[in-house]
């Protein structure tokens, strides 16, 4: 079982930077992927930002060239810097592991979640 435990939300005001932290209970190596997703009140979850085993991202729209995703294998860590906040920004944001096994069976793992408040 991967266990993810997210960090670094908070309350920030408009165009300021918040740097969440996803560490995990097992190698990276061992993902297939990995992502950050949000979900503001009343909307669905949507996926923020993800990194390949490969080492490729990718980006929703909304975000390029304000959020960076990466990762700390010698930490077990995942990060998201997340520049030049917004208020629509704000969200409950989630760590995802995703894993394809043998057969082609897919996992995803969820961390439990940390609030971004974006507002002045």
């Amino acid at each position: 079982q991967v266990q993810l435990v997210e960090s670094g939300g908070g309350l920030v005001q408009p165009g300021g930077s918040l740097r969440l932290s996803c560490a995990a209970s097992g190698s990276l190596h061992s993902f297939s992927a990995m992502g950050w997703y949000r979900q503001a009140p009343g909307k669905q979850r949507e996926l923020v930002a993800s990194v390949t085993k490969g080492g490729s991202t990718n980006y929703t729209h909304s975000v390029k060239g304000r959020f960076a995703i990466s990762r700390d294998v010698a930490k077990n860590t995942l990060y998201l810097q997340m520049n030049t906040l917004k208020p629509e920004d704000t969200a409950v944001y989630y760590c995802n592991a995703h894993i394809v096994g043998v057969a082609g069976i897919e996992f995803d793992f969820w961390g439990q979640g940390t609030q971004v408040t974006v507002s002045s």
